[in-house]
This record gives structure tokens, sequence and C-alpha cells, in this order.
């Protein structure tokens, strides 16, 4: 994007307003298993703003999901938040009345500390499913990290890494951007490694061909802009990023998206351009192009960081019948146990690709399908497979093509103009191991 400046450091504290920090309360300890022992890392975060908030989010369609999107759900429908509060190491999900009490407790725990009304605190946690939260330790947290707050990068820095189960390192990005002579900035921070195939929405309505331990990201900007277009900006902005990755295939009962924005930047109001008081420079494009790059950073972030993955693959579908069409094989390519082995090898096993696209939902004809891959975002395609059949393209010039760490795979049906992209991991042992527990050490038993 023009005149986006992306190498900004402090992530949520980056924007004008913004507060964070994370502190160390002992919840990973607790019944979390391997993914979440951390030893003593921060484990609980807050992220404030000076300011009230308008405020969008996104959530799991799982339909089991956590307590804290059930609280949060109708807080950001709301419209206004000025506070979340995020531990790790303990989902919160699946423990009934008692989870939907502790979530509410949590907000208004930090309501308190931060003299702020309980319903404009947001609530989100991470780690295994159906234990009961510590809530002794939790305000005890709570009250520490109220006292800790500060707008440093290194306080971004500790909420980042308090919010971390499964990860290998903290995931961040700040930028900043220009309307009406105005600086504007935009970061965030996000969590996620395994358990990773998010589809969220706002209602729990599942998205067409898609559905996420469970990713969370923070968003926070100083743009002055109203809830609903807030809220469609995000959306659009998902369903590009976090909504196209996959590491397993599996999605979580918690993941969640909030962006807070508290209109200190002085911009002039962003307006979407259909609107009849939006001019030709709004501004909302601007918002919209630094969003979807700040979205797009971090989804890749953690697919990258995935659970024992070795490799990103991008796969872009072109020339489905529909666009369904295209998220369906993209899927189903994305998601394939023979394929994401294949890639942990290096091997360019085309017939495991058409295999996949076969059984996929989408309409296939064997005889016109190409198959071929690039560097990352490269035009020069290598084709394996041109209309069905295997090309002269040499198997060690295939081999070459797939062994970096990062490639794209072209896929094209050639029977439409439907387009998809998807965002996907390799499947290696080291998922297994790490996820396939011991029944006899409750210590090394996973998320």
């Amino acid at each position: 994007m023009k005149n986006l400046n992306s190498s900004l450091p402090g992530s949520v504290v980056a924007a004008q307003g913004f507060l964070a920090s994370g502190v160390f309360c002992d919840l990973k300890r607790l019944g979390t298993g391997k993914g979440s022992d951390k030893g003593r890392k921060p484990d609980l975060a807050l992220i404030v703003s000076e300011v009230p908030c308008t405020v969008a989010g996104l959530f799991t369609t799982n339909q089991v999901c956590a307590a804290p999107v059930k609280v949060c759900r109708p807080r950001v429908a709301a419209g206004v938040a000025q506070a979340v509060v995020v531990n790790s190491g303990n989902a919160n999900a699946c423990t009934g009345r008692r989870g939907l009490a502790d979530a509410e407790a949590m907000a208004a725990c930090a309501a308190g500390h931060l003299h702020l009304p309980p319903e404009h605190v947001l609530v989100a946690s991470t780690g295994r499913i159906g234990v009961p939260l510590p809530m002794e330790n939790v305000r005890e947290g709570i009250r520490r990290a109220a006292g800790r707050l500060g707008n440093a990068p290194e306080h971004a820095a500790e909420a980042a890494e308090a919010i971390l189960t499964s990860d290998t390192h903290p995931k961040e990005v700040a930028v900043e951007f220009k309307v009406k002579g105005r600086r504007v900035r935009l970061g965030g921070m996000a969590k996620g490694a395994g358990m990773i195939q998010p589809g969220m929405s706002a209602t729990g309505g599942r998205p067409a061909a898609g559905w996420h331990a469970t990713m969370l990201a923070f968003l926070t900007t100083d743009a002055v802009i109203a809830a609903e277009p807030l809220q469609a900006a995000l959306e659009r902005a998902v369903a590009r990023s976090f909504n196209r990755i996959t590491v397993d295939g599996d999605m979580s009962t918690n993941d969640t998206v909030l962006l807070l924005a508290n209109g200190l930047a002085g911009n002039p109001t962003l307006t979407p351009r259909r609107s009849p008081r939006a001019g030709a420079n709004s501004g909302f494009e601007a918002f919209q192009a630094a969003l979807d790059f700040v979205c797009l950073e971090l989804a890749r972030m953690i697919v990258r960081d995935g659970e024992g993955v070795t490799r990103l693959v991008t796969i872009r579908v072109s020339g489905a019948q529909t666009d369904a069409d295209a998220e369906w094989a993209a899927l189903a390519v994305a998601n394939s146990p023979l394929v994401k082995t294949s890639w942990c090898g290096g091997d360019p096993n085309w017939g495991r690709i058409m295999a996949a696209l076969g059984y996929s939902r989408a309409r296939v004809v064997e005889e016109q399908v190409d198959l071929g891959y690039s560097p990352p975002g490269g035009r020069r395609v290598l084709w394996s497979l041109r209309r069905g059949q295997p090309t002269r393209a040499t198997f060690k010039s295939l081999c070459a093509a797939v062994a970096a760490k990062e490639f794209d795979l072209h896929i094209r049906l050639n029977l439409g103009k439907g387009v998809a992209i998807r965002y996907a991991a390799d499947l290696t042992e080291a998922y297994v191991d790490f996820n396939k527990g011991d029944v006899s050490n409750p210590a090394a038993l996973g998320g």
C-alpha cells in the first residue's frame, strides 16, 4: 500500500491513547498441559484505551463456543468498549454456568480496577478446554496488570507474550498512514499455532466453505470511525486473512478478533465511499487497506508458527465454476493429510492434489485441470500438469520448486471465473508428537 509505514513498533499501543500490560498469575500450571507449560512467562493481558472506543468483532462459528465468546458478542453488538482482558492457559470453554459467570467476573474485575462500566470490558481466553478458571489467580493477575499499564513497545510485548499457548513467539504488527494530513495508526497482536481453521462471523452464522490451539487477534486504532463501518471493514479484512488460513482443519471454541477505535487521531470521520456523505478522498479506502495489511500479516504469522510446521503454502485456485467452488477446492487440498505430508517431505505429488480436488464439493473435470508451482507471489509458474496431463517438467525441477519454506500452488480448473486463496501448512511428525500426549503423564497432554 502506498504511503503505508509498516515498520512501527508497539503493536496494540502504537495508536494514540492505548495502554497494555502482561503479567504472570500462574494460570498455565493448573491442568493446562504441555502446550501451555511456559514457566513463569506472562499469562494474562490487558489492553485499555484512555477514552471509550467504537468496537467491532468476529467470533468462532463453532456450535460449541466458549464463555468469553458468549459474553463478548452482545457487548460488541452494542458498539462501545474501552478495554480487553485476556488469559492464556485456560479456554474457559465447556465450563457451563460457572464458566459464564467467571467470564463476566473477569470483565467486572477489570472494570473495577480501571473505573469503567463492566459492559465496556471485553474478555477472551485460550488454553485447555473443560477446566474451570482459577478465579483467585485471575483476579490477582488483573489487579497487577492494571497497575503495570503503559504505552511503550515493551508493554505491548508483555501483552503479546501473555496471550500465547503453544506458539513459539509473539505476533505483532503496527502501521501508520495519513488521512487529510492527519497521522492515523493501526496495530495488532495475535496468537495461534494449532486448532487453526478460522471461519469467524459477528453472529455465529458460518461463512460459506470455511470454518480455529485457538486463534485470537486484538487490533487497535486511533482513527475516527463509527461502529457500523468499522464492523464492515473488519469483516472484509478477516474474510481475506484469518478466515483463509488453516494449519490442521480444526476450528476452536474460542476464536476471536476484536478491533477498538478511539478516535484520538482527529481525522475526518471515515465513511465508505458508497455513502452519499463520503467524498473521493474520505480516507476509508486507506484505512481498509491498512486493516487488510495488518490482518493478513498476522494471519500468515500464525500459519508460519503452526505446531510442527515447516512450510507455508499459498493455494491459488482460479477458473472454478463459481467462487464457492474455488473455496471448496482450495480447502480440500489445504486440509488433505496426504497432500500436507507430501509437502513436509518436499514431494510435488500432483496425484494427491488431484484426488483432493476430485472429492471436494467443487465441480472438477480431470481433463481441464492445470497444476503448478511458483515462488511466493511469483508470476512464472512451473506447471506439473496441464489439461490433466503431466508436463515435461522434470521431477528434479518440481522438487526444487516445493523445497522452499514458502511457495505458491497454482490450481486452474478452467471451468469459469471463480477464484479463491488459502494459506496452508504442511503436516509433520512434530505436530503428531506434540498433540498425541501421554495419558500416563497429565503434564504431557495438550490443550
